[in-house]
């Protein structure tokens, strides 16, 4: 397995308290890059007693001995890497399915009392910035989907780089862990930064129907493993809120 620090940014921890939230508490450590962009792991305290991740004010690189309760034996942890998205994980918007995916991946890592939610900055609308997502989707309103809107306005499909959160992985010593994703490119980024992925666990979460047709895309287009997904409108036609769906387990 490569080196992480060979090949992923410099990353260092610059602050830690203990946040609880409706999907649980957890211990926060905040991460900032040379850049000075920020970026957040939220980490299952091991007992309700635990301190939390401490500050490190003079904002040195954490080394993997001062890593938090995600670190122990056993079964891989389970790890989301969530992408930023205000429009999905702060005002609601039900044209996608990213703010559910943020509080579901909460509540299960919370409810497994290992691993972690790292929440990446610089990743709104798949990497291209949130002006660039709006006008993305002032094109999805005139019948685009979400790939020829990038496109059209001369983006990549994903321009997302998975570096720094290996980076982050590797400070709070999650070498190896189960990744919480629908989307295979993330395994296989991941992996190719050093970090060992031993299972892919897929997030299935309950969608609007305005989120419909962007979930296909994501399938049909992107590769997405979503065959499958539950939906407020039941009668909505492409929604498949089956049993089936709540599978939380395998490929």
């Amino acid at each position: 397995m490569a080196n992480v620090s060979d090949c992923v940014p410099e990353v260092r921890q610059v602050g830690g308290a203990r946040l609880p939230t409706t999907w649980g508490v957890f211990d926060v450590a905040s991460f900032r890059e040379r850049t000075g962009r920020e970026h957040l792991a939220l980490i299952p305290p091991s007992a309700p007693e635990s301190a939390p991740v401490p500050a490190s004010a003079s904002a040195v690189p954490v080394e993997a001995s001062q890593a938090p309760a995600a670190v122990s034996t056993g079964p891989a942890p389970l790890v989301r890497i969530h992408s930023e998205c205000l429009t999905g994980d702060v005002l609601g918007s039900l044209r996608c399915d990213c703010g559910q995916q943020l509080h579901e991946s909460m509540r299960r890592v919370s409810a497994a009392r290992r691993g972690a939610v790292i929440y990446l900055r610089g990743h709104e609308g798949r990497g291209i910035g949130l002006a660039a997502k709006i006008s993305a989707y002032g094109l999805q309103d005139a019948g685009l989907d979400t790939v020829e809107a990038n496109l059209r306005l001369g983006y990549p499909v994903d321009a997302r780089d998975y570096s720094v959160a290996a980076a982050i992985l590797g400070h709070l010593g999650l070498w190896t862990v189960s990744l919480l994703t629908n989307n295979p490119g993330k395994v296989t980024a991941l992996r190719r930064h050093g970090i060992d992925v031993t299972q892919r666990v897929p997030l299935v979460v309950e969608v609007a129907v305005e989120a419909d047709r962007y979930l296909r895309t994501k399938r049909d287009r992107m590769g997405h493993h979503l065959s499958e997904y539950r939906c407020i409108a039941p009668d909505s036609p492409g929604c498949q809120p089956t049993d089936s769906a709540r599978n939380t387990t395998g490929e």
